[in-house]
């Protein structure tokens, strides 16, 4: 944990805004330094640990004032397992700073004419509000500052948890986590109590040695539970006692589920997961509708949340019942069934070939039959000879993943000129991108931020365009 002589230490610093990515700023003459777990209003002093032409960063080694917005963080963990970096903020805060995240992104990215933007919908959950975590077995717990400045010998043992932001072998061990309801922090500490009573090895990911090495819980509003464990390499008498012991201590547990995953990343995404107990599926329940959600699924992680999100995406989209839908990067097509009570048909795109038969299910599961989903990479799939054959769209709904759409994927929406693009982000940067590749031919009509993740920085957001 040493660091370089040339990094000073700046005294009486103070925090005056909110950044991204959970990150707090002060301003020191020309350049930005950026600070983790503070809060604007902080007098501190702080540690550079990394220093460039336009910015610094650092990290707090003394606090001589607390900012009035402060509150305790109601996690034992915050501070050093990265994920809900905004617990010390109030909620009605955290809500300010990401509608104006929101704002500023737009504004300054998209550069494009704004409306006004609506105010943010918060969740009325801000905790167990996920329906799905990872948690990642490692031999090596992640240490803090003030256990390796202790004097003595360092113990490096077994973790069960989140990775340690920024390290990918480093794991900080989770007792309680306050994003998912239980019996996911049950079952996580049963599994750990379990391997290291018998003596099963955890994953050493730096030198691809081990035998447990990922842990997926997703719980679904219907109260249905499917735990998926993930193993470096088979040992079929010891897998199957821990998977008995599991399937015994939590009888509730809907879809038990296992992979064997030898490659030197942890994505399961390629490989074939197995049944040992249950369904292979839960099922989700949204407005009447039912979603089956498999092992390599999407849905949104907040399930209460998305309801909302939904409801303003089908509202933007002004449907009549007449319309042609093309519903882009459609998932297991949560949206397109979702909207399709008031569509005349609705096209779904998805890249992943498993998604897509998830979304033909769901359609089925819901007795819906004017929907039809494809597989294929958006950019190519989306092209004129698909628009003549399925008709074109009256209004594209888009929801892609954080790096937002391909510069073609933009162009094929131009050229297929809908009345109206409903764009759903997860990155409003990313968004904000794409608005502005739009612009000219399109001019956005509504803004509507919605609030998935509380005590994070993330934030959705809604934006609907019409053709000028």
């Amino acid at each position: 944990m040493g660091r370089k002589r040339n990094n000073p230490l700046l005294e009486n610093v103070e925090i005056k805004k909110i950044a991204a990515e959970g990150k707090s700023i002060a301003y020191l003459d020309e350049k930005v330094l950026f600070v983790p777990n503070t809060v604007p209003g902080d007098m501190v002093d702080v540690q550079v640990t990394r220093k460039r032409k336009s910015f610094l960063e650092g990290f707090v080694v003394k606090t001589h004032r607390l900012s009035d917005w402060r509150i305790p963080a109601f996690c034992t963990h915050f501070g050093t397992c990265g994920g809900c970096k905004w617990q010390n903020l109030p909620y009605q805060k955290q809500l300010e700073c990401k509608q104006q995240e929101v704002t500023d992104n737009l504004q300054r990215i998209g550069k494009v004419e704004l409306p006004d933007i609506r105010p943010i919908i918060g969740s009325a959950q801000t905790r167990n509000y996920r329906n799905k975590l990872e948690f990642t077995f490692s031999t090596k717990r992640f240490l803090t500052r003030e256990e390796i400045e202790q004097e003595g010998v360092i113990r490096h043992l077994p973790a069960l948890g989140f990775h340690a932001p920024g390290l990918f072998d480093k794991v900080v061990d989770i007792h309680t986590c306050y994003l998912q309801g239980e019996p996911s922090n049950q079952i996580r500490n049963f599994i750990r109590e379990y391997a290291l009573e018998n003596g099963l090895a955890f994953m050493d990911i730096r030198n691809l040695q081990g035998f447990l090495r990922t842990l997926i819980i997703r719980t679904a509003s219907t109260g249905e539970v499917m735990v998926i464990l993930s193993f470096y390499r088979e040992e079929r008498t010891e897998r199957e006692k821990l998977l008995e012991a599991i399937g015994n201590a939590f009888p509730q547990i809907t879809s038990l589920m296992y992979v064997i995953n030898e490659k030197p990343n942890d994505t399961i995404t390629d490989q074939e997961i197995c049944l040992y107990r249950g369904r292979d599926h839960i099922l989700e329940e949204m407005e009447g509708l039912r979603f089956k959600i498999g092992p390599k699924s999407f849905y949104q992680t907040n399930s209460g949340q998305a309801l909302h999100l939904y409801r303003q995406a089908r509202e933007l989209a002004g449907l009549t019942g007449k319309e042609t839908v093309y519903d882009l990067y459609t998932g297991t097509g949560t949206i397109a069934n979702f909207v399709a009570s008031q569509a005349a048909r609705v096209i779904g795109i998805e890249y992943v070939p498993e998604a897509i038969e998830d979304a033909k299910a769901n359609s089925l599961l819901n007795g819906i039959g004017n929907t039809r989903f494809f597989a294929g990479d958006m950019k190519e799939v989306l092209n004129k000879s698909f628009v003549a054959e399925h008709g074109r769209p009256d209004v594209i709904i888009t929801d892609p993943p954080r790096a937002g759409m391909h510069p073609d994927v933009v162009a094929a929406i131009l050229q297929a000129a809908p009345e109206r693009i409903v764009y759903v982000s997860c990155n409003s940067a990313t968004q904000a991108r794409d608005i502005s590749l739009l612009n000219g031919q399109y001019k956005v009509i509504t803004v509507q931020p919605v609030d998935m993740f509380p005590h994070t920085h993330h934030v959705e957001n809604i934006a609907l365009l019409h053709k000028c």
